[in-house]
């Protein structure tokens, strides 16, 4: 506010000086410059001034989903520094409350929204056609949207990152990992359309290679335990794709698999480090910032949201749960990195 109260006094100081000297032509040719000099100026303090109000819907709280939230944010203060605010809110695990934070997020007028996990996006992309919505760790916008025959780019108000990982080479993991194994377990939530997908490609695929596949779904929290008990008693190994509701139930998962001597290949790091024993991951917090640059470019009118491309992490890691195969007993190949909590 300083900036632009100096520069319409200075203005009117201008004009006023200019009107006191006379009327001739060329002053009045002088005052004209001088004040569309002055407009221009303060233009570019309102400009300078300007702040944006960024909207979060985080679906559920877990290792990446809070990694991805931090990345974003990050990037996005580093581009706009103080500029921008944000008001931050997490659905519990929740739809019906993704819902509602996002409708009021559309109330308030934010300049931006993040949809951080499939549900949110979903209540993003529903409550609101103008406001940009930016996704992550979102699997497949295809499948989250209903959009058949996806090309890469939602188009309208919807852009993003996406968390997919190389689908078949975590399918190759639990081979190379286990290689004696007959029967492998899929445990995943059915109210999760992503995990539902990954799911689908991961089960052709080991199938495609001779294995037995039984899959094992849970609708929410509540059963996850008894599920994952009989997935426990009938399979040699698990595999449980990018789900946030798993990722939210880790011990629960643990609790069950570790004392019946049952691995699981994990979709992400935050599953493996809670339950499992390695993954193929993305790194959440680069993916994040990715989402964040996303951001910045829109806000700023760099760049126009309907025609950007979902953006992908282009270097998925091989890691490993040293805690859990030293109590299973397993080998890892060469190639896997050690996870450490940070």
């Amino acid at each position: 506010m300083k900036k632009r109260f100096l520069a319409l006094t200075m203005a009117a100081l201008m004009v006023a000086s200019l009107t006191g000297c006379g009327s001739t032509a060329g002053d009045a040719s002088t005052a004209e410059t001088t004040a569309a000099a002055a407009a221009e100026t303060t233009a570019a303090a309102d400009a300078s001034e300007k702040t944006y109000t960024v909207g979060i819907c985080q679906f559920v709280q877990h290792v990446a989903l809070d990694a991805a939230t931090k990345g974003f944010k990050d990037a996005l203060t580093e581009a706009l520094g103080s500029s921008v605010t944000f008001d931050e809110q997490n659905a519990a695990g929740d739809a019906a409350t993704a819902t509602t934070i996002c409708t009021n997020l559309v109330a308030e007028n934010v300049d931006l929204i993040l949809a951080n996990a499939t549900p949110s996006l979903q209540s993003a992309a529903a409550a609101t056609a103008e406001i940009p919505v930016l996704g992550t760790a979102i699997t497949e916008y295809g499948v989250a949207l209903g959009i058949d025959n996806f090309s890469g780019v939602v188009g309208g108000n919807i852009s993003g990152t996406s968390d997919l990982p190389p689908l078949d080479q975590q399918a190759g993991m639990v081979e190379e990992l286990f290689p004696e194994a007959k029967t492998v377990g899929i445990l995943y939530c059915s109210a999760e359309a992503n995990s539902k997908y990954q799911a689908e490609v991961v089960q052709a695929t080991l199938e495609g290679d001779g294995l037995t596949v039984q899959v094992y779904t849970f609708a929410d929290s509540n059963d996850i335990t008894s599920v994952a008990q009989e997935a426990c008693a009938n399979v040699d190994v698990l595999y449980i794709p990018t789900d946030n509701t798993a990722a939210s139930c880790v011990e629960a998962i643990n609790n069950v698999a570790l004392p019946a001597k049952t691995p699981i290949v994990a979709g992400e790091e935050g599953i493996m480090a809670g339950c499992g024993v390695a993954t193929l991951s993305i790194d959440y917090y680069g993916l994040g910032r990715t989402t964040g640059e996303m951001a910045a470019k829109i806000l700023k009118g760099e760049a126009n949201i309907s025609e950007m491309a979902i953006e992908y992490y282009p270097n998925p890691v091989k890691e490993y749960n040293p805690a859990i195969c030293e109590e299973l007993g397993v080998t890892v190949p060469e190639g896997y990195e050690a996870y450490t909590a940070e």
